[in-house]
């Protein structure tokens, strides 16, 4: 028997349809490419979408053609973004803080066929494009094109006169919808392909009071870039219930970001640690305060205690971890409890964990083996899940499966759940130091060493050593014009984590390097301790 309902296609084009005829008059401001701030509404950008649509259409454009866009968060982008996917193309974001071979090899592998991309970006075209044959078109999203060697267009004069009726939707809502590569930290990055359908029902699981929790009353800044997996889905759920767009544009220091939060009233957004580090640095430096806002998601990679306590007991303001990845589009846990009532200090051990599940997702940890392990909070595992908006395979790929026998999608971390459901990640995979048959978790303890006050930035690394397997190094990037002795480390550790994972060594650098998704680049701080040897002490008892 088949249910008597209206047959409703879950398709995005839907979404700015009503955010344009329901809230229509809500404000989108953006920190433009020109310099001054530009005020928009949602009613406005469905107009201008639809002109873009006219223009991709006018190109020869099809379903299933990938459109993609280099760029940070602007009107003009979410334009593009809108304006594609309405007809049935295919958005694929580019990260401009790639390398470009890089994203040689992701437009290629893609094959996009024109591109919208700021103008800051032009000296980076000058180098790829010559070696992107597929892409035929480029337009800044510029009011005039920069001058360069290859035919460009200006968006505003390429947008201008063209019809605002440009018919949208009348596709399958299985149809793919954009396509994010993942950054590529081990071997080529790889193409995760959303749909239509996937990506509403991730709008709609995110808007839920147990997730980011968005409403019409809310002025969301958002922080993180475009390019991020669909900016952790906000794109589409802040339109969906009406909320106001504030978006930086290119200036993500922590003076731009507070300057907006506090002129434009800001309630909500969302950020990796190193932009929370950066605006917090900013308020000390200035005194400055946060007057309206209230909530901030952290995510990207797990949040310090430092970032959580300040922001709650300096400012006011609610600090919740996410955790996802661009295969599952990516938010899937938050670190909300479940009991109410709870003070700041009895709820702050779940705050440092990545959290239980936003609905319609499933979670089990298995061993090397496949095998199921227990949800005790003890016992680590890989962590597999599975759902509508969890990837199955991988774009272009020649064997396009990427779950097991159940359906689960392999995460590549290892992680903990407990028996109330809440998951904490241990290490990525490729990361977890294994130190004379046990795990150690290198972000906990990154995430107490940089509670420090003398440190910027912490990674812990696993160096070979001739009895334990593996031990751990601590690396710190101290404050600009600190200086420390390696006990003063130590000793900060010391009663915080179990003997036998303090590390071996601490070393000061320079610069931490963090990649191009905010990330600490793990990879190129393993390529530059090629060689050392750790002080080993035979004597040493675990």
């Amino acid at each position: 028997m088949r249910a008597l309902m209206q047959d409703w296609s879950l398709t995005l084009d839907k979404i700015l349809d009503h955010a344009a005829r329901w809230h229509g008059e809500r404000e989108i401001v953006t920190r433009s490419v020109e310099g001054p701030l530009v005020r928009s509404d949602y009613a406005r950008l469905k107009q201008r979408a639809k002109q873009v649509s006219h223009g991709l259409l006018e190109m020869g454009v099809r379903p299933g053609d990938r459109i993609a866009t280099l760029g940070w968060n602007s009107d003009r982008h979410l334009e593009t973004w809108y304006g594609t996917i309405g007809v049935g193309a295919v958005l694929h974001t580019l990260n401009p803080r790639l390398f470009p071979e890089q994203l040689v090899y992701i437009a290629n592998h893609a094959g996009d066929t024109v591109l919208f991309a700021d103008p800051a970006c032009a000296a980076l075209l000058e180098e790829i494009l010559p070696q992107c044959p597929t892409i035929r078109r480029v337009i800044f999203l510029s009011a005039e094109a920069p001058a360069t060697s290859f035919p460009a267009d200006a968006y505003e004069p390429w947008l201008a006169d063209r019809p605002q009726d440009t018919p949208w939707g009348g596709f399958d809502e299985s149809s793919a919808a954009g396509l994010c590569y993942t950054s590529g930290t081990t071997g080529n990055p790889k193409g995760v392909l959303y749909g239509h359908r996937s990506n509403y029902i991730h709008a709609m699981m995110t808007l839920q009071p147990d997730a980011l929790n968005l409403s019409a009353r809310d002025t969301v800044l958002l922080s993180v870039p475009m390019y991020h997996a669909n900016a952790w889905g906000v794109m589409y759920s802040a339109p969906l219930v009406g909320a106001k767009l504030v978006l930086p544009g290119q200036k993500l220091d922590g003076a731009s970001l507070h300057e907006l939060m506090e002129t434009e009233g800001v309630t909500y957004s969302a950020g990796v640690p190193t932009l929370w580090q950066m605006l917090l640095a900013h308020l000390k430096e200035t005194n400055g305060r946060l007057t309206t806002l209230q909530r901030a998601t952290v995510g990207g990679s797990a949040c310090p205690e430092s970032i959580i306590r300040t922001l709650h007991d300096d400012y006011g303001v609610d600090v919740i971890q996410g955790w996802g990845m661009t295969e599952t589009s990516p938010l899937a846990t938050i670190s909300i409890p479940k009991r109410p009532g709870l003070s700041f200090e009895e709820a702050l051990p779940g705050k440092l964990k990545q959290g239980r599940l936003v609905g319609n997702l499933d979670l089990k940890l298995v061993d090397d083996e496949g095998r199921r392990l227990p949800h005790d909070g003890k016992t680590f595992g890989r962590l597999m899940i599975k759902g509508p908006t969890v990837a199955s395979g991988y774009y272009g790929s020649p064997h396009n499966s990427a779950v097991d026998d159940e359906g689960f999608f392999d995460t590549g971390d290892v992680a903990a759940i407990d028996e109330h459901g809440d998951m904490q990640i241990t290490d990525r995979a490729k990361d977890v130091i294994k130190s004379g048959g046990e795990w150690i978790s290198s972000i906990d303890v990154e995430n107490i060493a940089v509670g420090h006050p003398k440190a910027a930035l912490c990674a812990v690394l696993g160096v070979v050593h001739p009895k334990w397997d593996e031990r751990p190094v601590l690396l710190v990037q101290l404050e600009p014009g600190a200086a420390a002795e390696k006990q003063e480390f130590l000793d900060f550790l010391d009663g915080k984590i179990a003997r036998w994972w303090m590390p071996d060594d601490v070393i000061f650098v320079d610069e931490i390097p963090i990649g191009a998704t905010g990330k600490i680049d793990k990879k190129k701080l393993r390529e530059r301790l090629t060689g050392y040897q750790l002080p080993f002490d035979p004597n040493l008892k675990r």
